[in-house]
């Protein structure tokens, strides 16, 4: 079985379901922050583009995105 990156298969996957939904970095902030979350756009884009975010971060991203399901498999 070969090696997976663990950490860039994470932040595909956010950066996918961003996609799908046509939500900006800038969106996702607004998305964000209606949930009470604050984060700025430089911060945000820093997080994802190293995939150095948390699993709770990445629960946080797919509800403000509304998202309610994952397909995990390419």
């Amino acid at each position: 079985m070969a090696e997976v990156d663990w950490t860039a298969r994470t932040k595909a996957l956010l950066r996918s379901e961003m996609v799908k939904r046509g939500v900006s970095y800038t969106g996702l902030v607004e998305k964000l922050a209606a949930l009470g979350i604050r984060e700025t756009e430089a911060n945000l884009r820093n997080k994802i583009s190293r995939g150095g975010f948390t699993g709770a971060f990445l629960i946080q991203c797919l509800v403000a995105m509304n998202v309610t399901a994952l397909r995990l498999d390419d």
